[in-house]
Order: structure tokens, then sequence, then C-alpha cells
């Protein structure tokens, strides 16, 4: 059955995509760009609407409270999953991206990506990328966006070593912004460069803000603490959880993870 139910959502999401940037073309590009963030927000409602119904995972959004109301600010997850890309933006009012520059260059998904005016990076030159990404993520947030941004910069396996880059740092120290954290548990149930979804509950969990004002070796140590403490913990809870995601223990005995602690 977990064979089965993961081909149908697989094959229903991909669908979904497809024919949602279908059928909004007539009209996405004469949109107001906040405007056209909506249209992505359907996108991922109805992504978690048929995971829910087809693979059985249920949902926790916890911390809610810690996103600020209004404003800019950068928001640095944890990324694990293709999930959280989407699952993310229902809960910013002004978002954008740092994404790859390749990506721009996606027939139909660049032209959608470049409308909602994302910071494209080209990773290799990586002074002029860091400059470049720096100055497109200060513009925005001078206008009230909130720029989303994986301090890892890539997908990784649940429970390994942390990998933060110094990009989110630089654009911390640069642009003087607030940083939320954000933990999650999704590569239990999502798993990167795998074919099946398993059921359970996925744990998004927004942390309290960092403050402007640190030093970046401080900015550093308090984001990479505060996000792997609580992503950690979101794991280990699900392991307790029935139906208990197959791939928690496999993944901790591979990386030679103890974490046994009292949650």
């Amino acid at each position: 059955m977990l064979f089965i139910r993961s081909f149908l959502f697989n094959l229903v999401f991909y669908i979904s995509i497809t024919l949602q940037m279908l059928f909004w073309i007539p009209v996405y590009f004469f949109m107001k760009r906040e405007d056209c963030w909506n249209v992505v927000r359907i996108w991922g409602i109805t992504s978690l609407w048929f995971q829910n119904k087809i693979v059985g995972t249920v949902f926790c959004f916890d911390g809610l409270e810690n996103i600020p109301e209004n404003g800019g600010f950068i928001v640095g997850g944890k990324h694990q999953s293709t999930w959280e890309t989407f699952a993310l933006l229902l809960f910013l009012k002004n978002p954008s991206y740092i994404l790859k520059r390749e990506l721009m260059f996606v027939p139909v998904f660049g032209w959608f990506a470049a409308k909602a005016k994302v910071v494209a990076v080209n990773r290799g030159k990586r002074s002029i990328a860091l400059a470049k990404m720096t100055q497109g993520a200060s513009d925005q947030l001078a206008n009230g966006r909130q720029i989303v941004i994986y301090p890892e910069g890539t997908r990784v396996v649940p429970y390994a070593p942390p990998n933060y880059k110094y990009g989110i740092a630089h654009m911390y120290q640069q642009t003087g912004c607030r940083v939320l954290p954000v933990a999650l548990n999704s590569g239990l149930y999502w798993p990167r460069q795998s074919f099946l979804r398993y059921p359970g509950m996925i744990t998004m969990q927004f942390l309290p803000i960092i403050e402007p004002g640190l030093k970046i070796g401080e900015f550093r140590e308090r984001l990479e603490t505060d996000i792997e403490e609580a992503t950690n913990r979101l794991m280990l809870e699900a392991e307790k959880m029935t139906p208990s995601p197959p791939l928690a223990k496999k993944f901790r005995k591979k990386f030679g993870t103890i974490i046994d602690r009292d949650l």
C-alpha cells in the first residue's frame, strides 16, 4: 500500500502543478506581484490536501506567534525535503526566495519565478554571487518582503551533521535585519531522492526571532544551535509517534547521532 499511495500522490502532485501553471498563464502575468504569490499558495494548499488524503500525512505548524506581523525579515529554515518549499510560503505575507539562477531558465517555472521577483544567484562565482544576493535581498527587505534562504544551501538528510554556509550570516550582518529560524522533520516523511512518501505527522516549528546586532560569529552559532536542537527534538518526538517514520532510526544509526534526552 505504501508504494501505491506514494505512486498516486507523486502522479497527482506533478499533474496538479502542471495543470495549475497552465490554468493561470492567461492571467498570471497581468497580476500584481503581491497577488502572484496567492497562486503559489493555492498550489501549496492543494498539495497538502492531496498528501493528507492519499498518503495519510498530517501537519503541525508550531510557533506561529514568533512570525512578525509586519515588515521585512529573513527566514532561515532547515531544508530536508521538497515539502517545505511550498508549505513555508503559506505563513508569509510577502515572500521571496533565494534560488539558483539556473532555475530561472526552466520553461514556465522560470517565468513564474521572474514575475514573483525572487532573488536568483549564480553559484559559480561565489564572491560576486554573495554581493548580488545581499543587494537583491536588501532591496526586497526594504520593501517589507520576507526572504527565504536555506542556510545549508541544499536539502540534507535527517540527522546528518550540519553544514551551515556563510551566505545567511553575511546577509544578516549587511542588512541589519532580524532572522526567523525554522525547524522541521519533513525529511522523515518526504525523503530527498526517494520515491516513497510516508504517513505520520510532519511538524514545522517557527523559532524565536534572532534580532539584529549580534557579531557574525555569535549569529552563526545561535542560528545553528537553535535550528539543530529544535530539529533533532522534532525528529526524536516523531520516532515515538504512531505510525513511527521507518527511516528515523536508520538515519540516526548511519550518522552515529546520539541525542538521548527526555522530551
